[in-house]
């Protein structure tokens, strides 16, 4: 895979060996899924010693995941940087960094697909939600988001649900130009537009919005 992280170099703390050896457990997870004979295997492709990578990765499955998606985070921020999508609109910036992390798994969907299994564990369904969330959270800071009210907390959410609904979709897609995702995602996003404009006329300045109350005053008190 060209997202391999340098290996040649021994990394200096555990968080960056899990990073280095992220890519390669999730090639070794198609065949061995996410155990520790694919936490051997990387350790040996990249030449680091066994018992300290099986040491990094002692918390089991979730780590390795957890990994593997900051990996996948560090792969979008290489593709996609926040300079490049300056006079961009917010659906193409939202469609590049989904699709960034989408390319980032290519080839690795038998290991997508073992990883969602995993996160869909009733003991890890908290720790993927928290995931899910922090996935969102960066994508919508490199899309230049800055906002601080309940808009930051329901553009994460919906980005969350979104992301992971086209997870789903792109590990059982066998088009290698994944058609039927990228179809996917452009209707999820075209409707979390809609959404957004529904809610921003709902959520106008009070004297713009629609009120009953006010109809029903004019028609009993017309304007002279």
């Amino acid at each position: 895979m060209n997202d391999l992280a340098d290996t040649s170099a021994q990394p200096a703390t555990l968080d960056e060996l899990r990073r280095n050896l992220a890519p390669l457990i999730a090639d070794a997870a198609a065949f061995d899924g996410w155990t520790r004979e694919a936490v051997q295997q990387a350790a040996e492709l990249a030449g680091v010693d066994p018992e300290l990578a099986a040491f990094a990765f002692r918390e089991g499955q979730m780590a390795m995941v957890t990994a593997w998606i900051a990996h996948v985070d560090e792969v979008m921020l290489r593709a996609v940087p926040p300079e490049s999508l300056e006079g961009v609109s917010i659906r193409e910036r939202i469609r590049r960094l989904v699709m960034a992390r989408l390319d980032a798994a290519a080839g690795r969907e038998e290991a997508l697909t073992r990883a969602i299994a995993i996160m869909a564990m009733p003991g890890n369904v908290v720790a993927a939600g928290k995931l899910g969330w922090r996935s969102a959270d960066l994508m919508w800071r490199v899309a230049g988001d800055r906002a601080a009210d309940y808009n930051h907390y329901t553009k994460r959410a919906t980005l969350a649900a979104l992301y992971a609904a086209t997870l789903q979709v792109f590990a059982r897609d066998t088009d290698p130009e994944k058609a039927e995702t990228r179809a996917f995602l452009d209707r999820r996003i075209e409707g979390v537009m809609r959404f957004e404009k529904a809610k921003a006329r709902f959520t106008r300045q009070p004297d713009q919005r629609f009120s009953v109350t006010r109809l029903l005053g004019r028609l009993r008190y017309p304007s002279r």
